[in-house]
């Protein structure tokens, strides 16, 4: 079974980064309908990404992930053209319609149903691979148990976020960004007002949470359940973070690939990555210290447990390295902290970024100098003793990542004398092969062991991203005298001559529609997102007996806003059913006067937000 790590890529230079980290894969959009619009690329740059994937038979995958009004799906019928020209391996895609312009003009390379598609259900998931869509990109919220249910419905691959910002609302399901600021999240336009601050408030006026981001998670982080997903049946292993900085994708991918290469290695030929190559890290990869919220493994358990939210630091704010002890003014605008370390591993360096937390709030400021405990910095408030210390920003570490770890596909030489002749097989990891034959000098070596060890050293090195190892060397007769020079040139033949050969790929499987598809339910609802005709047509042709318009379309009242498996009553150990608490009746979320209610669907153990 092949595993991949589908890596984000913000523009090609991050997404060529991501390759040279390990990535298996990467995601990225074209110029437009992306879910990210601060996310877009030319089609020119997407090309170049491509060939530099193709190297290493890495993948790149095209989103076109939002969905579209009618006027709309000519352009993006001719942009995955021009995106399939330039070599990308499939799309993901959430609008039915989309799927159904693409296979109609010419499209095909497999298609990838979205996580914008809230697949949580067998039924969802064979519904959409009746559409024709390979690969189903499942919801963060599930178990490892439903996504074994979803394995046994469906022959797709399955594809599963492991790492990054976790939206609080089913995904593809969230409308309060556009309730609130006309901005669609289903239209690549979110908000993020799951990161803003309210109060919880409830229906006497009387304030229970002040002035805290109550809907905002933790980062997700599955790095040490990829065995658990890979036996569950994923086999692409999501990285988030289309908007994310070059050094953030650098330090993840490599945590993430390392752990998988753990993983193969351990699994006796049951698993092999879906790429070819390995990297050569100058820098030890570390979650810590790259930007996160904490981290939490949400519902992958299958049990509810404390502790997903991060309503005190919905920003992010890095390592935690210890408590503010204390607090020296100097002057009007500079202070001096001393710090109480979290343990002796703890070292500042000057130019360190930090946020301090306290009642007050999060503070951030740069430590411009750091001696020992002692950070000397611009004042700010906030930074009180007792607050606890986070490093936003390390100096030494993001130093050592500005060098970006070189990929290089592995090659075996077999080297073996025949009379006056030198034959060189060379055999790459991915399967290309190339035989070079040599004339060898007159001369014969002095000392036989010497000479073959010099064969070995100098065959056994690099060149243009592939890394030789001379495996034998087969010599029944004299050995002859060779010059570095000699062997030098062959080693860089044989690349030369390997570089001409594609990469070999990994087949991804790539399906058709299928009569067999069913709508997974009587009636599709604003949930369906359906925004244009076609999108309409295609569920009413499988079996919907109504079909209502996508929310951005109708803003009707009364609708649930979001639903989540997060719940603030729980998360605030109010819940009447795991706290044994009287209930508190109506609870609203409060934010600069306007206000939200909250439902609790306590037998499905889901919370709603509303209009209030």
């Amino acid at each position: 079974m092949y595993l991949e790590l589908l890596a984000p890529a913000k523009n090609a230079q991050i997404g060529i980064a991501a390759i040279d980290c390990g990535a298996d894969a990467v995601y990225i959009a074209g110029p437009s309908f992306g879910a990210r619009q601060a996310a877009g690329n030319s089609v020119e740059d997407i090309a170049s990404l491509c060939a530099h994937a193709s190297r290493f038979g890495a993948r790149v995958f095209a989103t076109v992930n939002t969905i579209l009004y009618d006027d709309e799906l000519p352009r993006a019928a001719e942009l995955m053209a021009g995106l399939q020209d330039a070599g990308v391996s499939g799309f993901i895609i959430q609008d039915p319609a989309v799927a159904s312009i693409a296979r109609s003009s010419g499209i095909t390379v497999p298609l990838h149903a979205s996580t914008q598609c809230s697949i949580r259900t067998p039924e969802r998931a064979a519904f959409l691979q009746g559409l024709g869509f390979s690969r189903l990109v499942l919801e963060r919220e599930l178990s490892l148990d439903a996504i074994k249910s979803i394995r046994e419905a469906v022959s797709a691959e399955l594809e599963f976020f492991v790492h990054g910002a976790l939206c609080v609302c089913y995904s593809g399901q969230c409308y309060l960004s556009e309730y609130l600021t006309g901005r669609s999240a289903n239209r690549g336009a979110c908000s993020q007002p799951c990161r803003s601050f309210y109060d919880l408030v409830d229906s006497s006026g009387r304030t229970l949470v002040k002035n805290k981001a109550l809907l905002s998670l933790k980062d997700y982080s599955l790095i040490d359940r990829l065995g658990d997903l890979a036996r569950s049946g994923v086999c692409s292993f999501k990285i988030e973070g289309r908007l994310k900085n070059l050094s953030y994708v650098e330090n993840v991918v490599s945590a993430y690939s390392a752990a998988l290469d753990k993983l193969v290695e351990s699994s006796s030929g049951e698993y092999c990555r879906a790429s070819f190559g390995h990297s050569v890290r100058s820098f030890t990869p570390n979650l810590k210290k790259t930007f996160n919220r904490d981290y939490t493994e949400l519902f992958i358990s299958g049990r509810r447990t404390a502790g997903w939210s991060s309503m005190d630091i919905p920003k992010g704010a890095g390592e935690y390295v210890g408590t503010v002890k204390s607090v020296r003014r100097e002057g009007r605008r500079e202070m001096v902290l001393t710090v109480s370390p979290l343990d002796s591993s703890v070292v500042f360096t000057n130019g360190d970024g930090f946020a301090a937390l306290s009642p007050n709030g999060l503070a951030g400021f740069r430590g411009d100098v750091c001696r020992g405990t002692e950070i000397r910095a611009e004042a700010v408030e906030g930074a009180v003793p007792g607050a606890r210390l986070y490093r936003t920003f390390d100096a030494v570490f993001e130093k050592q990542l500005e060098k970006i770890p070189v990929r290089e596909i592995r090659v075996a030489l077999n080297i073996s004398f025949e009379g006056s002749g030198m034959l060189v097989r060379a055999v790459s990891e991915d399967g290309r092969e190339c035989l070079l034959r040599r004339e060898c000098p007159p001369e014969q070596a002095r000392d036989r062991s010497r000479m073959e060890s010099v064969i070995r050293s100098q065959l056994s090195k690099r060149s243009a991203g592939f890394l030789f190892e001379a495996v034998s060397v087969d010599c029944p007769g004299e050995m002859p005298f060779l010059a570095a020079s000699f062997l030098n040139d062959i080693r860089r033949e044989a690349a030369e001559l390997l570089s001409r050969m594609p990469c070999r790929t990994v087949p991804l499987l790539n399906a058709g529609p299928s009569a067999a598809a069913g709508f997974d339910r009587e009636e599709a609802t604003y949930k369906d997102n359906v925004a244009n005709r076609l999108a309409g047509s295609i569920l009413s042709g499988c079996g919907a007996k109504s079909v209502e318009q996508a929310y951005e379309v109708s803003h009707r009242s009364g609708i649930e806003l979001m639903r989540t498996k997060y719940c603030i009553r729980y998360e605030t150990g109010i819940c009447p059913k795991y706290h044994r608490v009287q209930d508190s009746g109506p609870l609203y979320l409060v934010n600069n006067g306007r206000r939200l209610a909250l439902r609790f669907d306590c037998a499905a153990c889901e919370m709603t937000v509303c209009e209030a």
